[in-house]
This record gives structure tokens, C-alpha cells and sequence, in this order.
């Protein structure tokens, strides 16, 4: 033994789908997107292994087999710690184009001051729980954009208050 950090356990998905019909192919891709699958390869992801993902993992590879793919769960270790950290830094980057695309709506929404706020807070929060159950590795920017979908929210309650006195 080396002594170095022990790497987590992944899981892992081989498959191979058939082109035609695309929709099946289209579909299975859009589900590992939701989960956030780090891609290895042309039909290899992987997830960090939990409960939760394994079961996700499977399900997705006995659909693959209902489409006349093949599929294969593996669960595995990187063998270094480095290699570990950029299947977590690429995961995490994804996560952060999408949490400063949160950032962007939130302040443009809180700058228009239009009436549709309160539909814009109930759609981000939103979004940001789905981007949260495929966010493994947190980056900043899921701070900054829980700040400021909340920010709106609350600048969204000020005004809707100010609002009603102003009418009675």
C-alpha cells in the first residue's frame, strides 16, 4: 500500500443502442444527461456509486436491453486519486454553466421588475432542485445561485406587498 488517498467506488454504464429507432436512443441519452453521467467514452458513463445512482444505472440499462441494445453495470475505482478529481472537475463544470444560467435568469428577472417574478421563482427553484440530484461535486456557484433565486423571491414579496398597499 502507497499510504495515498483511496479513490470512491463508481458506477459504471457500457451500451450499445441501436440507431433506428432514434427516439429510444434520444431518450436513454436525455436520462443520463438528468442524472449527470460523466462521459468516458462513446457508450461509457459513470456516477458516483450510491444507493440512489446504482438503482438509476440499472434501470436505464434494462431499458437499453428492452430497445435490442446490450448494456453492462460495472461498479469500479479509479486507479489514481488524479483521475478521480477530473472526472469530478469535469462533472462539477457542467454543473456550473448551468447554475450561472440560473444566476443570469434570476438578475435579469430582478432587473425587469415585470410582473412574472413570482413564476420565475417557482420555475428556478425548480430548476435548481433538478440541477442539486445530479450535482455530485458542489461547485460556488450553487451558493450564488440559491442567493439569488432567493433574492428575487424576496425582492418578488417586497413589491407584491408594496403593491397592495398602494391599491388600498
Amino acid at each position: 500500500m502507497t499510504g495515498a488517498a483511496p479513490t470512491g467506488t463508481w458506477v459504471l454504464l457500457s451500451y450499445r443502442i441501436p440507431r433506428e429507432p432514434s427516439t429510444r436512443r434520444i431518450g436513454i441519452w436525455r436520462k443520463l444527461d438528468r442524472l449527470g453521467v460523466a462521459r468516458l467514452g462513446d457508450g461509457l458513463v459513470a456516477l458516483p456509486a450510491d444507493a440512489r445512482t446504482r438503482e438509476q444505472i440499472d434501470w436505464i440499462a434494462d431499458e437499453i436491453a428492452e430497445a435490442s441494445g446490450a448494456a453492462t453495470v460495472w461498479l469500479a475505482t479509479p486507479t489514481s486519486v488524479g483521475q478521480e478529481r477530473q472526472l469530478a472537475a469535469a462533472m462539477r463544470a457542467a454543473r456550473v454553466a448551468e447554475y450561472e444560467a440560473v444566476i443570469a435568469e434570476a438578475t435579469a428577472a430582478a432587473a425587469s421588475g415585470g410582473p412574472d417574478r413570482t413564476r420565475v421563482v417557482r420555475r428556478l427553484r425548480g430548476e435548481l432542485h433538478r440541477i442539486a440530484r445530479r450535482d455530485f461535486f458542489p461547485p460556488p456557484q450553487r451558493d450564488a445561485a440559491r442567493a439569488a433565486v432567493q433574492a428575487l423571491a424576496e425582492t418578488t414579496t417586497a413589491d407584491g406587498r408594496d403593491d397592495a398597499r398602494e391599491r388600498t
